[in-house]
């Protein structure tokens, strides 16, 4: 059996803090094979740094993920391209630095591919990523058994639709960007494992990550006024995943909040 867990979006520095203290002793507790964790609000809340994501890695994160906000620090792209752990949605136009899925090394050389994808709805006009998962799954990952997809998405139904879409071809399909942990993990008819949102790492006492008052005075003055990471205390929140190496069919799939102390 595989054990891969995906942390959910990482979210500035308190984010970070919970990966530095946290991810070696889970590695150790639940005996991980492969660690996913979105990258994209590492940066104070917005967008990853070349800097930050090689924090990320020495933290113990085998590949990192990321979604809309991934062209925000211009540092980064020379890395898109340079570092194939780093990934960004694999739907963007022809031409976009980097790439968007990989065939990463799990514990004892094993093999997972990873693919990051990016919703439409409510979101960027950007290529099909129905059919952008179809090509990958036909081509590069066609012979890969366990494979690990991060929807990165507003909507919970593009999220469940690319779900059951995949169902039995890859292991997993877990959403990120929303911030929120949804209650709606499962193992779909197929044997692919399926969750809308993982939540995100970093701030508790939050609105999704940014200080309360700050977001309030946002939401109620409708004008882009400064934005504020929330401070006090913090948590990692991942899904971990249990897949049966020889199929690529999820056995288990089981959500993960550990507070930092």
């Amino acid at each position: 059996m595989l054990n891969l867990l995906m942390i959910g979006d990482v979210f500035g520095a308190p984010g970070r803090r919970c990966l530095e203290r946290l991810l070696p002793g889970l590695r150790q507790r639940l005996d991980l094979d492969l660690v996913v964790a979105n990258g994209e609000n590492a940066a104070g809340g917005i967008g990853l740094t070349a800097r930050l994501a090689q924090e990320l890695f020495a933290c113990g994160v085998n590949v990192i993920t990321t979604g809309n906000h991934v062209w925000k620090h211009r540092d980064l792209r020379p890395l898109l391209e340079s570092e194939p752990r780093l990934l960004r949605p694999a739907n963007y136009p022809p031409g976009a630095p980097g790439r968007g899925w990989c065939l990463a090394e799990a514990r004892g050389g094993r093999r997972v591919g990873v693919i990051n994808l990016e919703g439409r709805v409510f979101m960027n006009p950007l290529e099909d990523p129905f059919r952008t998962a179809d090509e990958i799954l036909a081509g590069p990952l066609r012979r890969v058994k366990a494979v690990l997809v991060d929807m990165h998405a507003e909507a919970s139904s593009e999220k469940l639709a690319l779900g059951f879409h995949l169902d039995g071809r890859v292991s997993a399909v877990l959403g990120t960007h929303t911030h929120v942990p949804t209650a709606d993990e499962r193992i779909l008819p197929q044997g692919t494992a399926l969750q809308c949102d993982v939540g995100h790492t970093g701030p508790s006492l939050s609105v999704i990550g940014m200080d309360p008052a700050a977001a309030v005075a946002r939401l109620r003055a409708l004008r882009p006024l400064p934005f504020k990471v929330a401070s006090g205390p913090a948590a990692l929140n991942a899904t971990l995943v249990t897949v049966d190496e020889a199929t690529g069919k999820a056995a288990a799939i089981e959500r993960i909040s550990e507070p930092l102390g």
